[in-house]
């Protein structure tokens, strides 16, 4: 018995190499997405006075533009079922380009929106609606580009791809960070209070049109071609059937999303903060050394998901996502007590979130039919997110405040121990399981077999 999982769905004739296009199409888009999102945070300390009042550099317009910024979060699971249901009935390429273009036009509209000493409290009611808007076109974003990239991957480098495309969640944060240090050695700290920030924006908006040509130069998923020619004039069941039909598909998601996205905003995100509340290192060296880990990071998702193709998914799987379950709150214990460096601890963690991102995409896509999707998959990726990923700095902060920063290793634990779940899970999805026995009798469907 093996436990590979090489098989994929039928190309139509294409060879392998004529994916490049598909693979550009949906990474190009994540690294915007990611450029998109983050750089709002990275500039909020900038244009927070501008846009929300309060005299520059005051705290509650900074709080402000944070709580704007978390607004967009609560915005993503409506995305995802608006944005998957036009995926799932017009086609991957439509709502991924629909997605983009929205998100370019929002990005846009921030970078020319009046400021408060224009046109008064409007400037923060209309950052308001425009990071909505955004939020909605982010929440389609991801479901529509881990259906597009489960259906248009080689079965050879089908997890190479998932680590690509979500690869450039990575690369769009650190091109984040690049804009920002580009921008204060180009017009300083008082340039960006003074209306800098808006060239970040730009940047964002131009960077997001650049992909809506890419995608819209990229060919429709040939499987969701026949699925939607097979399923006819109303085929597609409602959203909440769709969800009861597929439940265990659902608890894979939210396991597998909830696993990735705290581990996500606790090694990536908050460990610099982290650290320094334990006074281990400076916030601003340990927040410096975070472009490293991210490039780590990056790396190790490649790595990842080109074992996952030659060894196949659940050996990479278990070995990836089970290694953080005893190795969390040693690490984090070593780093309190000072035997372990701060550089050390946020490499390897970042690494072992790393395995869980890289395989994300296909294994997600693999669990729901495709004319169900990027919906199913998309609004409870949305709604985890929201949930564990959107708040957890909220839920560190008020641990901190109430001396309990202590508990933040277990519930990373916790948490980081959903994936490890949602492989047992998984086994009870047909659509997973149907690749499991393909595998074990040794049947490898290739480019342009049915």
């Amino acid at each position: 018995m093996t436990d590979r999982i090489d098989t994929a769905p039928a190309r139509d004739g294409v060879h392998d190499g004529g994916r490049r296009r598909e693979l550009a199409a949906a990474t190009v888009g994540s690294v915007v997405e990611s450029f998109d999102w983050n750089v709002y945070a990275v500039l909020a300390p900038y244009f927070a006075a501008d846009l929300f009042g309060h005299g520059k550099g005051g705290v509650s317009g900074t709080l402000a533009a944070y709580a704007t910024f978390a607004v967009g979060f609560v915005a993503r699971p409506v995305g995802s079922y608006l944005i998957g249901r036009l995926s799932d009935t017009r086609g991957r390429r439509f709502a991924l380009s629909l997605g983009m273009a929205v998100i370019a036009v929002a990005s846009l509209g921030l970078a020319v929106l009046p400021g408060q000493r224009t046109i008064g409290v409007w400037a923060a009611v209309l950052a308001v609606v425009v990071r909505v808007v955004q939020g909605l076109a982010f929440g389609g974003e991801a479901p529509s580009v881990a259906a597009y990239v489960t259906e248009t991957a080689p079965p050879r480098h089908r997890f190479a791809f998932s680590s690509v495309s979500y690869g450039g969640i990575i690369l769009g944060s650190l091109l984040s960070f690049g804009v920002l240090t580009l921008l204060i050695h180009a017009i300083g700290k008082s340039g960006l209070e003074n209306g800098g920030w808006r060239w970040g924006f730009v940047a964002a908006a131009l960077l997001g049109l650049g992909a809506v040509w890419v995608r819209r130069a990229a060919p429709e998923s040939a499987e969701f071609h026949r699925a939607r020619a097979a399923a006819g004039p109303g085929g597609r069941p409602p959203f909440l059937r769709t969800l009861r039909e597929h439940r265990w598909a659902v608890l894979t998601v939210f396991l597998n999303t909830l696993g990735g996205t705290v581990g996500y905003y606790f090694a990536l995100t908050y460990l610099p903060q982290y650290a320094a509340a334990y006074h281990v290192i400076d916030k601003e060296r340990a927040a410096s050394f975070m472009t490293v880990v991210l490039a780590v990071v990056l790396a190790t998702m490649l790595l990842t998901g080109a074992a996952a193709d030659r060894f196949g998914l659940l050996p990479v799987a278990r070995i990836g996502f089970g290694l953080p379950v005893p190795l969390v709150g040693f690490l984090l214990a070593g780093l309190r007590e000072g035997w372990l460096p701060f550089q050390l601890v946020a490499v390897l963690l970042g690494m072992m979130v790393a395995t869980v991102l890289g395989t994300l995409n296909v294994f997600t896509g693999l669990l729901f039919p495709t004319e169900v999707r990027a919906v199913g998959l998309g609004v409870v990726n949305a709604a985890t997110i929201a949930a564990f990923g959107g708040t957890f700095p909220l839920l560190a902060a008020w641990l901190d405040s109430h001396g309990k920063l202590g508990l933040i290793p277990f519930y990373v634990t916790v948490c980081t121990a959903g994936p490890v779940l949602g492989l047992l899970t998984a086994m009870r999805v047909p659509s997973f399981t149907a690749a499991l026995r393909e595998a074990e009798s040794g049947v490898q469907r290739t480019p342009g077999t049915a």
